[in-house]
């Protein structure tokens, strides 16, 4: 009976043991099946794409780097790749205006710093096809920004038109699209900096550290990895800037259309699969250089001094 006794509850653990590994399995092959079949399946065959010159209904065979040579020899490509420095530019002023607001609403005690803090996200909530239309009405000649600008004393016949002139209408949509992410990047740089030891601002100021030097010795260096975060999701999406310029900018008119927006015209109106395919890999291939390019950055030439590593050490020791 004891032998029985012993081999019955043995069988009974392994059976359950065989039946969690069943689920976990199960759990695990269907995400890993769709995630094969709707993402690297789709990436293979669009790398295959764009060397073939072919369209959603015929394959006219293949062609080798002719599309990827086309992107680079053509000054339609090219100046839509540069349309693209618009973009960072109005990322650099996005990072800054998000890391000023959320350093005054975390250092300062403002009376009502949630209210400022919902007004500032709430951009981000809203749609950016319902943005776009929002901001065309705004830069439309003679309405909303004119008027203002009319107020201020500013004559009707001596304003640009905001989308039409050239000279300032890419920076248009940059600022419509720096209002629109400014607030998420605040709601991260909150974060980073609300989880700062606050014993390290009372011991800052107890030696006299002003605001500003607080920003450089602690607020900065404790917020490196978030920093590097918002970089990274600003540039790349400058590189990929797609609603500013096709809603607010009309399609890309007037030469607004940025790289994204090619590749949209060249696969959808064009029907230039192949040619489409090759621009798409040659905005992943740029979005992955610069990602690599900033964190080499972060990790050479922002790295932390030896004070600073050690004091991290021994916090990390102390937590412990």
């Amino acid at each position: 009976m004891s032998i029985i006794g012993t081999v019955q509850p043995n069988l009974r653990r392994r059976k359950i043991n065989t039946q969690k590994m069943l689920v976990i399995f199960l759990f695990a092959v269907v995400p890993l099946f769709l995630l094969i079949l709707f993402t690297y399946v789709p990436f293979v065959k669009m790398i295959q794409f764009s060397f073939h010159n072919m369209s959603y209904t015929k394959d006219k065979g293949f062609v080798g780097f002719d599309n990827y040579l086309r992107i680079f020899t053509k000054p339609e490509y090219v100046d839509a790749m540069l349309l693209s420095l618009y973009y960072m530019a109005g990322a650099v002023v996005q990072l800054a205006l998000a890391l000023f607001f959320a350093s005054v609403l975390s250092l300062e005690r403002l009376r009502g710093s949630g209210i400022y803090k919902a007004i500032l996200f709430f951009p981000f909530l809203v749609n950016g096809i319902a943005i776009g239309y929002i901001f065309k009405y705004f830069y439309t000649h003679g309405f909303v920004l004119d008027t203002v600008l009319q107020t201020l004393g500013f004559p009707l016949e001596r304003l640009p038109y905001w989308l039409r002139d050239q000279s300032v209408n890419n920076w248009s949509l940059v600022f419509t699209s720096v209002w629109k992410y400014c607030g998420q990047n605040m709601v991260l740089f909150i974060g980073a900096i609300a989880s700062i030891d606050p014993t390290l601002y009372e011991a800052a100021t107890i030696d006299g550290a002003n605001r500003w030097q607080q920003f450089k010795a602690i607020i900065l260096p404790g917020i490196k990895t978030v920093f590097m975060l918002n970089l990274i999701l600003s540039i790349t999406g400058s590189l990929s800037a797609f609603e500013p310029a096709y809603v607010v900018g009309s399609m890309g008119a007037n030469g607004t259309a940025t790289f994204f927006i090619k590749i949209h015209q060249m696969a959808h109106v064009s029907q230039k699969v192949g040619q489409a395919c090759a621009m798409a890999m040659v905005l992943m291939a740029l979005i992955l250089l610069f990602t690599v390019l900033q964190r080499l950055f972060f990790r050479y030439v922002m790295k932390d001094s030896e004070s600073t590593f050690n004091a991290r050490a021994n916090k990390a020791k102390a937590l412990w």
